[in-house]
């Protein structure tokens, strides 16, 4: 299995004869506002849309905050056959987008793609993030897992207990902090990334969602470093850069 990575939360990869994409981002650097707040972005897309060739389907954790979905990833994600996401999002969205409750499944081709809980935040926090979703995709006996902006490990501990063989765990980290939660996560750190693996029995671990944003405490070498420590290089698997 290939997977490509465009920046931020942006990676490609294929399953089943389809092409998935999640979380599209392709816009420059700079800041972004949200509410009454700015992200900042540090560095552009690694390449454009038309990199990412055809594509089945978008696999969209939430499209309320623009590290998740910019203009460029917008613009983009009209022209897909499927936007997968949540209830609340592809209502926004319209168009090819749909909605999926947590735990729903639906069936694209030969891949069965489900809805699975995250958490973007501490507990009692979502009425400020809003709903964010994951995804279980499982075709011909390989099973991924995309977490989404999920900072909890007892939502992965779940996951695993619905779905105990986890090939591949594609996992948005960063230990993401803004004003909003204060010094709480908004995604995993590195130290969970690792325990996330453990707990899904995933082979293989891909990295998501650690660079290109000021709000982010950690970056690819406090994932690599976390994963040397507990001997698991082995299973870290960085994307590709597009091109």
């Amino acid at each position: 299995m290939t997977f490509r990575g465009f920046g931020g939360p942006t990676v490609t990869f294929q399953l089943g004869g389809l092409t998935f994409l999640t979380d599209p981002t392709f816009d420059d650097a700079g800041d972004y506002p949200i509410g009454d707040r700015v992200l900042t972005k540090t560095a552009p897309a690694v390449a454009g849309p038309e990199a990412a060739g055809h594509v089945d389907v978008v696999l969209l954790s939430h499209d309320q905050h623009p590290d998740n979905l910019d203009r460029g990833g917008r613009a983009f994600a009209a022209t897909v056959p499927l936007v997968l996401t949540t209830p609340l999002g592809a209502e926004r969205l319209g168009g090819n987008a749909r909605g999926l409750q947590p735990w729903e499944s639906t069936t694209v081709g030969d891949v069965r793609v489900t809805a699975v809980p995250a958490q973007h935040g501490p507990d009692g926090t979502e009425h400020l993030v809003g709903p964010v979703t994951g995804f279980v995709v499982e075709t011909g006996g390989e099973t991924v897992y995309v977490s989404g902006d999920n900072a909890s490990l007892d939502v992965v501990r779940e996951i695993a207990a619905r779905f105990p063989h986890i090939d591949v765990a594609v996992l948005f980290a960063g230990a993401a902090r803004t004003p909003l939660v204060g010094d709480h996560n908004l995604t995993i750190s590195a130290a969970d990334m690792v325990e996330a693996a453990r707990l899904l029995g995933a082979r293989t671990v891909v990295p998501a969602h650690i660079d290109s944003w000021a709000h982010f405490t950690e970056s690819i070498d406090d994932v690599r470093a976390a994963f040397a420590a507990a001997g698991l290089q082995d299973r870290l698997r960085e994307p590709d850069p597009a091109r």
